[in-house]
């Protein structure tokens, strides 16, 4: 028997509810272990983004509740092989809480790979990680990229820079998992197996 593979996933009330859901199901589906933190254990209230006829900008209606697994406070980044982090409107208030982003800060010191979609990559910007990289997220999220010095990838869904991928929206999803899971093959590899008697 090998460890458990498990990845952290940052979210929050008003997370986007498809993208914390497929993250999960898509890697419990690989065999790793998906586990949430948020800034506290509870039932979080997830929402869903989607556009409709007539509307300038995106619509948010309820989604689905998930519990979270530990708050910020008990995350220990050596648990983890990889950090996720979804969209939806929780990044804007995430982004804001010190515990958040020096967990982000300890993957990225530890040489660990960071996944973010949509939203996630404002709390990129704000840990200062997408000053000279590619960058792919929702498009009104352009501004805050590029202001902090990224570059804003338009024709891709999903782009990897070194040790960070990120993707534009659950709509990438197709594009954004096969850079993930390209890289958390390249993490076993580098990774020994521990097994246990």
């Amino acid at each position: 028997m090998t460890e458990t593979k498990k990845i952290l996933i940052i979210t929050g009330d008003a997370g986007e509810s498809f993208e914390v859901l497929f993250a999960c199901h898509r890697l419990r589906e690989a065999g790793y272990q998906p586990v949430i933190a948020a800034p506290a254990v509870k039932r979080m209230n997830l929402v869903i983004h989607d556009f409709e006829p007539g509307w300038d900008t995106y619509i948010e209606r309820q989604g689905y509740g998930v519990e979270s697994d530990l708050s910020f406070d008990e995350v220990d980044p050596a648990d983890y092989h990889c950090l996720l982090i979804p969209g939806g409107r929780a990044p804007e208030f995430l982004r804001n809480d010190r515990r958040v982003i020096n967990i982000v800060k300890t993957f990225y010191n530890s040489n660990k790979y960071i996944f973010a979609i949509c939203h996630g990559v404002q709390i990129l910007v704000t840990a200062g990680l997408v000053s000279g990289r590619k960058i792919a997220c929702y498009e009104h999220v352009k501004f805050e990229v590029e202001s902090c010095g990224g570059i804003y990838v338009t024709p891709d869904e999903a782009v990897q820079d070194g040790r960070i991928v990120t993707g534009k929206t659950w709509q990438s999803h197709p594009a954004f998992y096969q850079l993930v899971f390209a890289c958390l093959e390249k993490v076993k590899a580098e990774s020994p197996q521990v097994v246990l008697s």
